[in-house]
């Protein structure tokens, strides 16, 4: 059960969540009408959060500011550090205590989230299979080391430390609009990340002998105290991310003198921690509009990866109005940057990366930032934000102006389609999450879908202005079929708490992904719906928003009644699964009914080499591609399609049935027409809008949508009547695969899908074996003999 038995002074957020979680075993398709409003599931709308889904007239949240001073150690892998906090108290709330996270002691052998799931030996079992087994070995000396908390003064002040929590039990209360300054002095040894895992520490590269750090919750940070919920202080254990508030950052960090380092926020010292010769590429950089400018060469972080220099410098980086702050710093980094404007004004794009990526990201990495950016700003709001980064480290995580990706190449610097893919994605991913959750700022901690799952789709909406042909992994509703299909033992709600969920990847991040595309190009139409989500991230930027707010939103922003749609795909876990039962057909020759009778034997394609709806409606509304503005981007891969084959025939059935004569003074309105009457029925549980598809005899067709809201009197069956000018010879419904249906095989009518490989070799060793009477393997090497 998810810790929301907390009441602060707003309001006690228990509804959604409790019934969330109990879902799994407990649906809500089993209670009540589907159509049902959601009334009492989500939280009551109150001062601080209105019913429409926007910040109330009182709404408010905390602010906490850092002043860090912190040294890399790079020959012992050690970090340490010493932070001055200013935490200012906005809420209504009276404060007698502090809590902040201690995110390294995740890896604190002692720490409880090491034990939390259950393990077996698996065979075979390597080295390194049985080292992690032993914690306490592996994990030795990790974990944050507090060495102080004091005052402002130096007095010191008791604190409590619970695996990643840490109170500070104050002096005085803290008032309402008021303040509080506090210091605290850490230390911690960096780990192997590429061993232990985990989001921070080091890369060793051995065929160099360098490293490559990514210092991220690095320092103690601020916890949420919220009007929804009080304080967030749920143990962080690797699975569920961050709740933080904004705040501003002053960071000086002391490295290795040959290191560059990259960081949130905008450096103020690069004249002198720069060569005069990389400090005018820089200056040049700013201003060139137009294409990527490298400020540190391949040749020089080659040098550098061998001389190894011993001693340091001190950069210095600002951030303000930031969730968080994170760097990265390594003697292996090139460096290249692009400005573009955004809203009229200048962000920097930039990319570091080793000399085992360059290969790719040379070429596509700050381009795809750029491009990035400029989509989120489209569809959400303009990026706030001076700086936005790529860097390449062998993984994907997001902070705020930066993040870390993967994207490297052969040694020969050749790549797959898969990994260019992959990377592009991966940064279009982690760019994009400074949109989400870094301006429009969620608890991931408790709702890991409110930011992985939105932002998965912008990214969709992202990826597909990159390249009509992009083979977006996630998106289009038929990439979720395979999901939907499994038990609904195996399948989870998707407001289900971020440490509670099973397959991660599909629950928080496809799932969601889906469900808003689907809302878009299905539900409620481009335009409803790119309103509505605007309206969300205007509201909420800069701010904590809930599911209940991006609920109440959408439909407050579009009037389109969603609540259906919200339990079906929210808080639900029945699949779409409508299948088209029979087809009655009749017609009028000389006010006589006639049965229409099947006499062709023509092939109609169900949508032949297969488009998305997404993928059309770009091409119809005419957006401009990426790879067709810049042709730079484009490389065999793009060139080389291979050829896709796709047949489908038509088999002759016969289901008319003769209805009642239609009177004379009817007649003459439907002289001529071709009557059809469809019988539905909602196998999977979830309702959802039908797509239908009519294929008429002349070798043409056309669509007709109804909306969801045909099942509101009868959730299991639909019938659909419709009169035609031209003859129908087979039917199709959702033929762009829009609605994730998850069986394809009864959404026909009058058509046959040709036999796969396996089916028609199947069919062959059945007929053989039939004839030759035993095994038709066996009676060839018997005649062979």
């Amino acid at each position: 059960m998810t810790r929301f038995l907390k009441l602060t002074s707003a309001i006690c957020l228990t509804a959604s969540v409790v019934l969330a979680q109990n879902i799994k075993n407990n649906p809500m398709s089993n209670h009540g009408n589907k159509f049902e409003q959601l009334g009492t599931i989500l939280p009551t709308a109150n001062e601080y959060r209105t019913a429409s889904g926007a910040p109330g007239g009182k709404y408010w949240q905390q602010k906490a500011d850092y002043n860090i001073e912190a040294t890399l150690d790079e020959k012992n892998l050690m970090l340490s550090g010493k932070e001055v906090v200013t935490y200012h108290n906005n809420s209504p709330d009276k404060l007698d205590y502090l809590w902040l996270q201690l995110d390294e002691n995740q890896h604190d052998p002692k720490s409880d989230n090491n034990f939390f799931d259950s393990n077996k030996m698996n065979a075979p079992y390597d080295y390194n299979a049985v080292k992690g087994m032993d914690v306490n070995e592996t994990l030795k000396g990790l974990g944050d080391k507090i060495l102080s908390v004091t005052d402002e003064l130096g007095k010191p002040l008791k604190y409590t430390i619970n695996q990643t929590m840490m109170r500070i039990d104050l002096p005085k209360t803290l008032t309402p609009n008021s303040k509080v300054k506090f210091v605290v002095k850490w230390q911690y040894k960096i780990g192997n990340r590429m061993e232990i895992g985990g989001r921070g520490g080091y890369e060793h590269f051995k065929e160099d002998g360098n490293d490559l750090f990514t210092m991220t919750q690095w320092y103690p940070r601020m916890c949420v105290y919220s009007d929804f919920q009080g304080w967030q202080n749920k143990q962080f254990t690797g699975r569920g991310e961050f709740a933080l508030a904004f705040g501003d950052y002053n960071v000086k960090m002391t490295v290795p003198a040959d290191h560059i380092v990259c960081s949130t926020g905008e450096c103020q010292n690069y004249a002198q921690v720069l060569t005069p010769t990389q400090m005018a590429r820089w200056t040049k950089a700013s201003t060139a509009y137009n294409d990527v400018t490298e400020i540190v060469t391949l040749d020089e972080c080659t040098a550098a990866e061998k001389t190894k220099s011993t001693t340091t410098k001190t950069w210095i980086f600002k951030a303000d109005s930031v969730r968080d702050f994170a760097w990265g710093s390594s003697r292996k980094f090139m460096w290249d940057a692009m400005p573009i404007k955004v809203d009229g004004k200048k962000v920097m794009c930039m990319s570091f990366y080793g000399k085992e990526a360059a290969g790719l990201y040379r070429k596509y990495s700050t381009k795809t930032v750029a491009h990035t950016i400029k989509t989120y700003s489209k569809f959400t709001i303009p990026y706030t934000y001076p700086v936005a980064q790529s860097i390449e480290a062998s993984n994907g995580m997001e902070y705020p102006m930066i993040c870390f990706n993967f994207g490297r190449t052969e040694k020969d610097g050749t790549y797959s389609e898969g990994t260019k893919y992959g990377m592009l994605g991966v940064i279009i991913h982690e760019v994009g999450h400074n949109f989400f959750p870094m301006i429009i700022n969620s608890d991931e901690r408790q709702w890991s879908w409110l930011d992985e799952g939105l932002n998965t789709f912008v990214q969709f909406l992202t990826e597909q202005e990159f390249d009509n042909n992009y083979p977006s992994s996630r998106g289009p509703a038929h990439k979720m079929v395979d999901y939907m299909r499994l038990p609904k033992d195996q399948l989870e709600p998707i407001m289900t708490n971020s440490e509670n969920i099973n397959n991660f990847g599909a629950n928080a991040y496809g799932k969601p992904c889906t469900a808003l595309n689907i809302l878009r190009e299905t539900v409620m139409g481009r335009e409803l719906f790119d309103f509505a989500f605007k309206q969300y991230a205007t509201r909420w930027a800069f701010k904590h928003p809930t599911p209940a707010d991006f609920f109440r939103t959408m439909e407050d922003a579009s009037a389109v009644d969603l609540d259906w749609f919200w339990r079906a795909w929210f808080y639900d876990i029945e699949p779409v699964d409508v299948s088209v039962d029979s087809v009655k057909a009749y017609t009028f020759i000389n006010n006589k009914e006639v049965p229409v009778k099947n006499d062709t034997m023509r092939i109609y394609p169900k949508n032949k080499e297969f488009e998305h709806v997404s993928k059309i409606r770009n091409k119809e509304e005419g957006i401009k591609f990426l790879v067709d503005a810049d042709t730079t981007l484009r490389d065999f891969y793009y060139h080389y399609k291979p050829e896709v084959k796709t047949t489908v025939e038509k088999k002759p059935i016969n289901r008319y049935e003769n209805l009642e004569a239609v009177s004379d003074s009817a007649f003459e309105s439907i002289k001529g027409k071709y009557n059809y009457e469809i019988y539905f029925t909602n196998k999977g549980g979830c309702v959802t809008p039908l797509i239908i598809q009519w294929n008429f005899k002349d070798g043409t067709s056309e669509i007709d949508r109804v909306n969801a809201y045909v099942w509101r009197k009868n959730e299991k069956n639909v019938v659909k009547t419709y009169s035609k000018s031209k003859e129908v010879a087979s039917i199709v419904l959702d033929p762009y695969k829009e609605t994730c249906d998850i069986d394809e095989k009864n959404n026909t009518w009058n058509i046959k899908e040709a036999p796969n490989r396996f089916d028609v070799f199947k069919t062959k060793t059945v007929g053989r074996g039939q004839s030759t009477g035993g095994n038709p393997m066996q009676k060839a090497k018997e005649g062979k003999k």
